[in-house]
This record gives structure tokens, sequence and C-alpha cells, in this order.
């Protein structure tokens, strides 16, 4: 059958494919992550899980009768939950203007690009588990420097680390690079392009023009309520028909008494008093308080929280080998909220704990419509162009569609900083 695009359409399409990788901001920095195939896909509805890292233990002496255990290996569940589409009705008059279409399509491309960004930003900036409270505006290498203490006192890989950060948070952090004394082209850029440079504090820092505003925290005194809240680390567990389950260890359900629950909300981040962060190999005490984030309310009195307080309660190896706490929270224990400030959350992470997955479906052009589609090059988020013409308006309904998922491997592998806290 003979094709009705028009030569623009068909230029237009072209050159959208791999313009589209260059606006994934956010998905430059993500790993593409693509296991199955489409026929495959169908059959998991979308769904599937992924191998998350492994943590060794060790122990004293040549006697280890009492400590062989099966390893637990972890797995995270992903899925294709996104599908983005952008829609228009282009009359019999529109099509006079050889530009409609290419306009069409430029827009269509830059909203469908920011929803992936936003998709991913949202992943890291709101469930990751790391929080920088800074009282002062931005100023530069100490905010990041911070970020880089948390991190490494805790044991998370120092490679591929980046952080975002909001234009205006920015302006601070340039000006302080740039007016450092020191003739490189690190300086240089500064001045010249108002972007941060790779290589600060062990972070590639990148500008991010959307941040998300965070809104203080208006949940009031809030305590942990019940004892021996802790989180028993496995990789399965076992339904009551006797069926073995994957299991997903990044988040727990903790039950609070909280002034104002219902203002609690997904993104709050806080500490809980007794409760200390571990490095996560030799389980060393780090002296600070463990940062957690809100994910969820699933009843009242309750919230989601991630990461799972993992203490070692239960006295068990995966308990040891997964420790990222020094004590179960006390029932009773003050949780105190860190984001106390209306402000822009600036997230940094570990590329490789954070993953951008294509989509897939299918539109048939033996079914009455028009179809282009294509991957791009780099991502590999698959395009689809679909018109089809209406002879009672002479109009024609036409759609940019993409589909994707996102999924944060390890919340302890992302957080945020935020600024001018009171």
């Amino acid at each position: 059958m003979a094709s009705s695009f028009t030569k623009e359409e068909l230029t237009v399409f072209d050159e959208m494919v791999p313009e589209f990788d260059d606006l994934l901001s956010y998905g430059a920095l993500a790993r593409k992550y693509e296991p199955l195939s489409p026929e495959q896909m169908v059959h998991t509805r979308d769904r599937f899980w992924v191998e998350g890292p492994m943590i060794g233990s060790s122990y004293d002496g040549f006697d280890q009768t009492s400590n062989f255990d099966g390893l637990t290996e972890m797995s995270v569940p992903v899925s294709v939950g996104f599908h983005k589409s952008s829609p228009k009705t282009l009359s019999a008059k529109n099509l006079r203007n050889l530009s409609a279409m290419r306009n069409y399509a430029d827009a269509a491309k830059l909203k469908l690009a920011s929803d992936v960004n936003s998709a991913l930003r949202q992943r890291v900036a709101l469930e990751g588990s790391q929080f920088v409270k800074r009282t002062v505006a931005a100023t530069g290498f100490d905010d990041l420097a911070l970020a880089m203490a948390v991190m490494t006192e805790q044991g998370i890989p120092s490679a591929n680390r980046v952080a975002m950060v909001g234009v205006r948070s920015g302006i601070g952090m340039v000006s302080n690079l740039a007016g450092r004394s020191e003739a490189t082209s690190r300086s240089a850029d500064a001045y010249r392009t108002g972007l941060v440079a790779p290589g600060i504090a062990n972070f590639d820092m990148y500008s991010d023009d959307a941040p998300i505003r965070l809104t203080a925290a208006t949940g009031g005194a809030t305590t942990v309520n019940g004892a021996n809240q802790y989180f028993e680390p496995s990789a399965v567990y076992t339904e009551a028909d006797g069926e073995q389950v994957n299991l997903d260890n990044r988040r727990q359900n903790l039950t609070v008494t909280a002034g104002t629950y219902a203002n609690i909300k997904v993104g709050d981040a806080f500490t809980i008093a007794g409760v200390n962060s571990v490095h996560m190999i030799n389980k060393q005490d780090t002296g600070q308080l463990q940062t957690f984030r809100v994910v969820g309310k699933p009843s009242a009195g309750v919230i989601q929280i991630s990461p799972a307080i993992i203490s070692n309660g239960g006295n068990t190896i995966a308990g040891k080998e997964y420790q990222n706490v020094t004590a179960t929270p006390a029932n009773g224990a003050a949780l105190t909220w860190l984001n106390t400030t209306t402000n822009e959350i600036n997230p940094f992470f570990v590329r490789d704990s954070l993953l951008l997955i294509p989509g897939s479906f299918t539109v048939d052009p033996d079914d009455g419509w028009q179809v282009m589609r294509a991957v791009t090059p780099k991502y590999g988020i698959a395009i689809t162009y679909t018109r089809q013409g209406d002879i009672n308006t002479l109009n024609v309904k036409a759609r940019w569609d993409i589909d994707f998922g996102t999924s944060l491997l390890n919340p302890q592998f992302a957080g945020g900083i935020m600024f001018s806290q009171a």
C-alpha cells in the first residue's frame, strides 16, 4: 500500500528520531535496560525483576560450621509503566501550512522528552534516601563535598556519580567555581557557559531546567509506634499456599503516631532518633543519623519508607550482610523532618542505579491508519507517529507516542540536596 505521508512528514520524522535522544538530560545519565523481547514482555505484563547488588560477609577463625548459608540473591521489580502521547487534530486549512507539521512535531518532541526526564527525575529526587540539608544558599564545592561524604562513608561506589542542580541553585555553585584563582578550562567554562564542570567532589554536575520543588514537611511531631520495627532481608517470601515469590527489599512499612498524619507526603525526608547509618561493607557506624524518605502511605498511621530498616534485629546471615543501620528504632523514637522549607531538591545518584527501560507496543497499518515507527539510536526509545483522516470533516488526526519505564535499583545510591532550609 502506498504511503500517504507527505514529504514534509517523512523529513520531520527522520529528523525527530535522533534529535529526541539529545533532549534526554536525565536519560543520558541513566542506564538503558532492555532484557526481554517485546513478545516476552507481553507475557510478563511489562513487569520483570532485575538482580540487585550482593553484599558478602566474613567471620573469624577456621571453624565456620555455623556460618554456611545460601546466597541471598536480591531482586528489584521493574515495570514499563509510562505511555505518553501527543495528539492533535489538523484541519484541511491547517494542512495548507507546510511548516505546521514541523512545528507540531517539534513541540511534541520537546514535551515527550520532558516526560521521560520528569519520570527519571522523580525516581531519584523523591525515592533516593540520602538527604543533605543545607541551611544556607548553594555555595559550590562544600555542598557537593557533603553529598560525597554521605555516600562515601556508607560504602557507596565512587564511580559514575552525578548530580543535577537547578538553574538558580547552580548560580552560586558556578560563581564559586569561576571565582577561584585558577586559570583552567573548568574555570573558563563556568564563566562562559554557566554550567558546573565535571569532577567536583567526585560528582559530574549537570544543570536541571525543571527541578522539583519539594514543599516543607508538615506532619508535625511524629514518633515510632511499636517496638521491633526492623526489616528482615530475604530473596523471597512464602505466600499462604506455600509458593515462594520474589521480595522487594528496598522499602518497608513503619507504624507511626503523627501530629498531622494526613499532611505527611511522599518525598518527605526524615531521621529517626538513635538510628545511625553504617558502612555497607564493613558495617562501621558512621556516627550520622540514617536519612529516610516517605515513598507511600498504605494505611492510616502507617508510612512506607525507603530504605528498609535493616538492623539485623533477627540475627540472621542475610541481616548481617545487608545491615544498613546501627539499631532498630525504639518505641516512641522521634522522627525529625528534614525538608523544613519549601525549595528545589537537587538530586545526586550513581548512574548505574537509575534505569531507563524502553517499552513497546504495536500499531498495524492494516487496521486503517498510516504509521511510521523508529527507535532512537542512543537510548532505544521507540517513537511512533500515526495519522488518520476523517472523511466527514476532512480533518486529520495525528499523534506521537512513546512507551517506557524507570526504576531506582537501590535507594541508598541516590538522594538530594535542599538549600536554605530552616
